[in-house]
């Protein structure tokens, strides 16, 4: 029966030797020996009660395995839900109840904190380990190797991504087979993927650029992967001969141009390097191009839509920008308060439209009404412009988003966090410049009249609430927040004042 996203991205793949993951240790695992474990866990997740259409939540390790489960979902039919590994039980809580997620698949070392909320909601709790053992994986041991893949359209949901908003709530955005596959498709086709590709793989596999991007990418060309826990600088230069693309975050290239290992011959075999999820500054392009003679590729996407924009592979790849529409792909700057389309070089709002294009929030009607026009263009919240010759680039964002080593992070749900601590009476949250993470996030207080505040408590008080990489990374006191005349907080102003403190 017809899969789409299963079909093309794993099946076209069944009982191929060719390896598909090349492990740290020296080891391989074939494209066939994945694809049987991936079909053992179908047969494991079904044999719980789910059926198509069920969300399965994930907070586990990045592993073979771990992206075996991504397979078994597509081959069963289920919706894949991935979780940032450093979400905090309380944020856990949200996205399972949320997404009304039926089985939920943990670091064994987490059940315990999870379980009683899990099963509190009505779904099942199941283990993965990053070093591939767990409950999950007992069970697919004694699995049969093959599984009937469920039946399943382009329309059908196959992901779902959370993705903060500004009010702190976070929104799932519902991805089809279509929405995954196109963009695959297309990205294998203008990066010049083939079978022979072998890519260097540090990103985690619960974002979309991990997964979606690369991995999917990898699986429509046929190529293989050398597949990193985490990006670990040691193991990427001693990899590195091994490969012939990367793609990665402005931090991946900034730790490798501080180290004198990384030279020109380092790089000699390597035909492509990408980079997206965070803004590339103009200094990282001129010294990496200065160092190995390649100029990096950026583009742009986002949870919604996956990737939007690319600077060519043959071509001139412009530093500060994002390159052109992708085929299929169309894109607009629009006036934020009309909506109407401005005139090439003026700064607007980016709105989008294409396959790649999500379906909408899930159970979140007005939002999705909210940014996803009735003609399918999506206001995507970004504000851009388009140069003379069809080049797009990014100027600023109208939510106030904040993107740090390739994580999105809404300052509203630390404003939120920071204004309940004691002595404080209001707070703003700005992203300012860091050369390794592209922006970090700077937390402005304001104390309450006589009060004094322990910025060093703070910081230990918040750490619970919030994962790790929403963590401000300087708490800075000032008298009062700047406003203008209707009383909102002017965040430019703010930007500005503290733009040098990672200088």
């Amino acid at each position: 029966m017809a899969n789409p996203l299963y079909d093309t991205l794993f099946g076209a793949h069944v009982g191929r030797a060719s390896p598909f993951l090349h492990l740290p240790d020296g080891s391989t695992i074939s494209y066939g020996a994945f694809l049987e474990s991936a079909a053992q866990i179908a047969h494991v997740i079904i044999g719980l009660g789910l059926s198509a259409g069920d969300r399965v939540a994930v907070q586990i390790e990045k592993s073979p395995q771990a992206l075996a489960v991504y397979a078994a979902c597509a081959q069963a039919g289920l919706v894949f839900l991935p979780l940032n590994t450093a979400y905090t039980t309380d944020e856990l809580t949200y996205f399972i109840e949320n997404s009304g997620a039926a089985l939920v698949i943990v670091d064994g070392g987490k059940r315990d904190a999870l379980a009683p909320v899990v099963e509190g909601l009505g779904a099942r709790v199941e283990t993965l380990n990053a070093d591939g053992s767990g409950s999950m994986t007992d069970k697919a041991g004694q699995a049969p190797r093959q599984f009937d893949t469920v039946s399943r359209s382009e329309d059908d949901l196959a992901a779902f991504l959370y993705t903060s908003g500004t009010t702190g709530r976070s929104k799932g955005a519902m991805l089809t087979q279509a929405n995954l596959l196109s963009n695959a498709q297309t990205l294998a086709r203008e990066w010049q993927f083939t079978v022979e590709d072998v890519l260097l793989h540090a990103l985690p596999i619960f974002h979309t650029h991990g997964l979606f991007v690369a991995t999917n990418v990898t699986l429509v060309a046929g190529g293989s992967m050398i597949f990193l826990p985490r990006f670990d600088l040691d193991q990427i230069l001693e990899q590195m001969p091994k490969a012939t693309a990367m793609m990665g975050v402005p931090t991946f290239y900034t730790r490798l141009l501080d180290d004198p290992r990384f030279t020109r011959e380092a790089a000699a075999h390597m035909r492509l390097f990408i980079s997206g999820s965070a803004p590339l500054l103009a200094e990282t392009h001129v010294q990496f191009e200065k160092r190995t003679g390649q100029r990096i590729l950026e583009r742009y996407g986002m949870t919604e839509t996956n990737m939007n924009t690319s600077n060519p592979y043959e071509g001139e790849r412009r530093a500060g920008t994002v390159g052109f529409p992708l085929p299929g792909v169309e894109l607009k700057i629009t006036d934020p308060e009309t909506g109407e389309a401005l005139p090439q070089g003026e700064v607007g709002l980016i709105e989008v439209r294409g396959p790649n294009v999500f379906k909408g929030y899930w159970q979140m009607p007005k939002k999705t009404a909210a940014e996803l026009r009735a003609d399918g263009f999506f206001i995507t919240g970004d504000l851009g412009q388009m140069d003379a010759d069809g080049y797009v680039s990014i100027v600023g964002r109208s939510k106030d988003l904040i993107i740090s080593g390739g994580y999105n992070i809404y300052p509203k749900e630390i404003e939120l966090v920071l204004d309940e601590q004691d002595g404080v009476l209001e707070s703003a949250v700005i992203g300012v410049p860091h050369r390794d993470f592209g922006e970090t996030v700077v937390g402005v207080l304001v104390p309450r009249a006589g009060a004094s505040l322990d910025t060093d408590g703070i910081m230990e008080k918040i750490k619970k609430p919030l994962a790790r990489f929403k963590h401000p990374r300087r708490l800075v006191v000032v008298d009062s927040l700047p406003r203008n005349t209707m009383g909102k907080v002017q965040k430019n102003l703010l930007r500005d004042a503290f733009k040098e403190l990672f200088a």
